[in-house]
């Protein structure tokens, strides 16, 4: 079972564009805990990568690393996405509150 803020490794090829992230990487899970604690087939994520920018608010947002994320990464705002819960490799780490809803306000933003 996973649940909002956490990170996880997931696979997420392939990409149907070039512009879209693919691999297998980082995600931190984004969906709330109803739907994550449901039987419910997909999670919504936001994936990290390590070829971070500085100052790309809002869409990127920096997390340190913590737990078995190796390397400051950034959580991709503006590619957020729905992916099928198998696609879910394993646990890694956790993001704090506040750093969950910065990620909510950074979305807020894109959406406005």
């Amino acid at each position: 079972m996973v649940s909002k803020g956490e990170i996880w490794l997931a696979n997420l090829n392939p990409q149907k564009r070039s512009n879209e992230v693919g691999k297998t990487r980082p995600v931190l899970i984004f969906q709330g805990d109803v739907l994550n604690h449901s039987a419910y087939g997909t999670v919504v994520v936001l994936p990290l990568t390590t070829q971070r920018i500085d100052d790309a608010e809002p869409l990127r947002m920096r997390l340190a690393k913590r737990g078995n994320l190796r390397e400051d990464s950034d959580v991709l705002i503006a590619q957020i996405r729905a992916i099928d819960r198998d696609r879910l490799i394993e646990k890694i780490a956790d993001a704090t509150a506040d750093e969950v809803q910065k990620a909510h306000r950074l979305l807020d933003e894109i959406l406005e």
